[in-house]
């Protein structure tokens, strides 16, 4: 279990260092009192113990600032806190939700279907037919949107790779060809892009961007549903890319 939800103390540490980060370098112990739902002294007790280890640094009377290290701190609770949410919303609740997927042929509702993913998208085909499974929640004829719940089972699916390839930013000097943009994405159904230059050195390539909004993300959640992905990025945002392919435990590769 997550310490901040597991541990009520360090919850009230976790609010407490919120409202500092929120509210500084002017800090009122009674405004933080009130928004936790605890008292001034308590408030007080709590910042004095923060300042000792570091989390809070005190600039004055009634001021204080949360330091490098209690930002990390509550970067990370953040972290494990969103990371139990997604346990909760996809492993526990994913089973007891509704989704969309495409018939697959003409569906009746409460009908037994199969799962699977084709082009990133949920399909339902009729019959239990192994792997996974659901209900259907409405009627639906063939290529029309069906609802599905009750979902068991897993859904065979090989992840997707993501390619991310760096182009200069426009004070550098070019490092690569529109030839090879091009052959790394003639086969990849998912092409983003991050930053300017690699707009235009696609369109110079001739290869149609499927977006420049979140380019990262995009490639993520597009391997992470089976679908190869490229990502051509400025050597400036690569990072940016990368920390999303990470994050979402999505396989990459980076080259120039």
């Amino acid at each position: 279990m997550v310490d901040v939800l597991e541990n009520k103390r360090a919850a009230t540490r976790f609010r407490i260092l919120v409202e500092i980060a929120e509210r500084q370098p002017a800090v009122s112990q009674g405004e933080i009192a009130e928004a936790v739902g605890v008292t001034s002294q308590a408030v007080s007790e709590y910042i004095r113990e923060l300042v000792d280890e570091g989390l809070v640094e005190k600039e004055g009377r009634s001021r204080y600032r949360v330091t490098k290290e209690g930002v990390d701190w509550v970067f990370q609770s953040a972290s494990d806190m969103r990371r139990f949410v997604d346990h909760v919303t996809d492993d526990v609740l994913g089973s007891v939700q509704e989704d969309a997927a495409i018939a697959e042929a003409a569906l009746d509702e409460g009908e037994t279907v199969s799962l699977s993913l084709a082009d990133g998208l949920l399909h339902a085909a009729p019959g239990d037919h192994g792997g996974a499974t659901g209900v259907t929640t409405t009627s639906a004829e063939e290529g029309a949107v069906v609802g599905v719940t009750g979902f068991e089972g897993v859904i065979d699916l090989e992840p997707g790779h993501v390619s991310v390839v760096q182009v200069p930013t426009v004070r550098s000097a070019p490092n690569g060809s529109d030839a090879d943009i091009a052959a790394v994405c003639a086969d990849a159904p998912i092409v983003t892009a991050a930053g300017v230059e690699a707009v235009v050195a696609l369109r110079a390539a001739g290869v149609d961007v499927t977006t420049y909004f979140a380019p990262g993300e995009v490639a993520a959640d597009a391997a992470s549903r089976g679908l190869d992905a490229v990502v051509v990025a400025t050597q400036d945002t690569v990072g940016r890319v990368t920390d999303a392919l990470r994050d979402a435990n999505v396989g990459y590769d980076v080259t120039q």
